[in-house]
This record gives C-alpha cells, structure tokens and sequence, in this order.
C-alpha cells in the first residue's frame, strides 16, 4: 500500500511520519518533491543548498521513483504547496490522507520559524486542490492530540491496515529518514516519544489577512474530517 499524506507545513506532519515510521511494516519517505519545489520556484528557504544536494530536483525522477515497486507499505509525507505543476500521474492508485491544522495555529508555528509567510507558503489552497482531484480521508491534528489512539485506530480501519499500538511512540531525537532540512524545522519533534497533549486556546496571528483567507479551505476539509474510533481506555 502506497499512502501519500498531504498538509501544509506546521500540521503535525513529521509527527505522522514518525508513527507510520514505528510500524513493523512500513517505510516512509519525507517530503519527496522539495527539492525539486525549490529548484523550480528559486524561493530561499531553510538550508536551500543542502536539501537541493540532497534529493532529485527533476520532478519526473521523482515521479518515476514514487511509482516503482517498495516495501509492503509506504507512508509519503507530502507538503500540499510543493506540488504546483508537479506530476500527479504516481498517485494514481495511492491511499490519500490529509491532515489539517486550525491555519491560526499553523500561521503562528511557522511564523516563528520562517520570516517569508503568504498564503502559498501555508498551503491551504493548494490542499484543497489536492483533495478535490484526488479524495481521501481527512484528519484534523487537533483531533489527533486530543485523542491518538482513537484517531490512529480510525484511520487504520479506513485505509486497510491492521492496528499497530506501535505508532503511539517512537525514540527522540533524530531519524535516518528525516530530510535534509530537519536540523532547522524537526526541533520538537525530535524532543517528543509520542503525540502531544491536547492543544491550548488558539494563538492570536499579526496577519490576519492569512487567516481568514486560509479559514474557508480549513472549515470546507474539516467538515470532511475522520472521526476517531472508541477505545478501551
């Protein structure tokens, strides 16, 4: 099963990532196409030299390699915004997972990593776009920490997979699938062993403008949202 999880930066992602990671079963990869993203687009993000030393930058390379044969699973951690004329023709047959994040808290979290934030940087436009061409399971990451158990379980049950209380932890620090970009973004991350706790009230933002032209994308896909399953506990 090839998995290819879309979001937009700052949407507990990597966190994702990690609890596929943790399964037996599952390889994953993070965040394929930024390298050709940046070739194409010139923006100077984070460690520009290094993720672009790191990855193909031709997007039909890394098309071809998404495509090919692998391990019995794969989870692909992708970023929505990434994705602009990028070909979509090896996720035809893919399993479609799309987390969100309220854009208040998504705009306050990378505000405080990145200076240059728009609505493209953010990506919930181009999310959106995502899902009404390709469908799939929508997970708010609020949800998620509110209860990881029950989310987990729900998506399992809503993809095929069995379920694994293995994606509940993972070890700190860092991981040999991590991009190359990781020492700047991955810094919590990397300090947790599992989901965070519930999330506080939501920040206040100094640009509003983004939050309320990111708010309808966010409210039309939470609609959609997965709801968790019961558990024992």
């Amino acid at each position: 099963m090839r998995i290819a999880a879309w979001s937009g930066p700052r949407n507990l992602s990597t966190a994702m990532m990690y609890s596929f990671a943790a399964r037996a079963d599952c390889a994953v990869l993070d965040e394929p196409f930024y390298a050709a993203f940046l070739s194409r687009s010139g923006l100077a993000h984070p460690m520009r030299e290094a993720v672009l030393a790191s990855q193909p930058t031709d997007p039909a390379e890394v098309a071809r390699g998404l495509a090919a044969e692998g391990p019995r699973h794969v989870y692909q951690k992708h970023m929505a915004h990434h994705m602009e004329g990028m070909p979509l023709g090896w996720a035809e047959g893919c399993v479609h997972v799309h987390l969100i994040r309220h854009p208040a808290r998504v705009i306050a979290s990378y505000a405080d990593r990145h200076d240059e934030l728009d609505e493209a940087a953010i990506g919930f436009g181009a999310q959106a776009a995502l899902y009404d061409r390709l469908g799939g399971i929508v997970v708010d990451t609020s949800a998620l920490r509110d209860g990881p158990e029950g989310m987990l379980r729900a998506l399992c049950a809503e993809i095929g997979l069995p379920w694994d209380p293995s994606m509940l932890a993972w070890a700190p620090g860092p991981k040999p699938f991590d991009g190359a970009w990781a020492p700047h973004w991955y810094a919590s991350v990397h300090r947790s062993t599992g989901f965070a706790g519930p999330e506080g009230p939501l920040p206040g933002v100094a640009r509003d403008d983004l939050l309320r032209a990111a708010l309808p994308a966010y409210e039309a896909l939470r609609a959609r949202a997965l709801r968790p399953a019961h558990t024992a506990s």
